[in-house]
């Protein structure tokens, strides 16, 4: 995402000069604002040329009599880090209160998951990510092993995009009765027999892509650890076995409708799963509808 933030200075390439020279030296004059449009539709090299200053790291455009030490320099952009990085931990430690109840709790957190968690989200300056660390840690502090360090370090490495790429899995995932294993339902078959095999309705697929969740998108998920990329199948069911899901707080029952029918579906891994609790994302009603619709040869669904 581009920084919305206005920068006084451009970067121009003279065809006489072998490197970039910037339309005027005095850095004391370029000063960002914060102007949530402003910055929207500025070239590559405007946007860099903020990014630098903000991170200090803007001084080798200037020209060497007027700029500072480089040991000096150094200092000062160790000094905003520390800084930046003090502001984001107060920022997601003020939402994360927002999330806690005022109710006494028996556990204690503990201090060292506590110091793993400032050191992977100190640098975490996106508002919408900041609220999601502040999500971890209230459900971490009000029931502590909530978030295993294995999962802190892999959301770590999620963007924003592909955090809202989860959200949009768990807005067509069901969990079981225990609340415990998370999963896509993807289709179903029933298993090929001699009476059966020449049925073209004996399996049935459901397009996950007019849902916004694409095969791609899958294997984006898997590469951040949170979905396994193979489809996994249930038991054989028997004519009349029902298995319930919960889906966004609805309970659902499918019953096989003929013997030995089987669903397939797109599990969540144990990461994926402790992270999907951090999402509030509603409930897709066009999927629940195709799941009816599409898998009534041999499930019956109720809600």
């Amino acid at each position: 995402m581009s920084n919305s933030i206005d920068q006084n200075k451009i970067i121009k390439h003279p065809v006489e000069q072998s490197k970039p020279a910037i339309v005027e030296h005095d850095e004391q004059t370029v000063t960002p604002k914060n102007n949530a449009h402003a910055n929207v539709n500025a070239s590559s090299q405007k946007q860099l040329l903020v990014l630098a200053k903000k991170f200090s790291l803007s001084a080798a455009f200037l020209p060497e009599t007027k700029q500072a030490p480089l040991e000096e320099r150094a200092n000062r952009r160790k000094k905003l880090d520390q800084l930046r990085k003090q502001q984001n931990m107060e920022a997601i430690i003020v939402r994360a209160v927002q999330y806690c109840s005022d109710e006494t709790i028996t556990d204690r957190a503990d201090q060292d998951w506590f110091s793993s968690f400032l050191t992977l989200a100190e640098s975490i300056s996106n508002k919408n990510m900041q609220d999601l660390w502040a999500k971890i840690l209230a459900g971490e502090v009000s029931q502590p092993g909530s978030f295993s360090l294995k999962t802190l370090q892999a959301f770590r490495t999620m963007s924003i995009t592909e955090a809202k790429l989860l959200a949009k899995a768990c807005s067509v995932a069901m969990t079981d009765a225990r609340k415990k294993n998370i999963r896509v339902i993807s289709g179903a078959y029933q298993i090929p027999k001699l009476f059966n095999l020449f049925n073209k309705q004996r399996q049935q697929r459901l397009d996950l892509n007019q849902m916004g969740l694409s095969y791609a998108d899958i294997l984006t998920l898997a590469d951040n650890h949170l979905m396994f990329e193979q489809e996994t199948e249930s038991h054989s069911f028997a004519k009349g076995e029902k298995i319930q899901f919960n889906y966004h707080g609805k309970q659902l029952s499918f019953v096989a409708k003929k013997p030995d029918c089987i669903l397939t579906f797109y599990k969540f891994t144990p990461i994926g799963t402790e992270l999907a609790h951090l999402v509030t994302d509603d409930e897709n009603e066009h999927y629940l509808t195709l799941i009816k619709t599409q898998l009534a040869e041999n499930f019956a669904i109720d809600s």
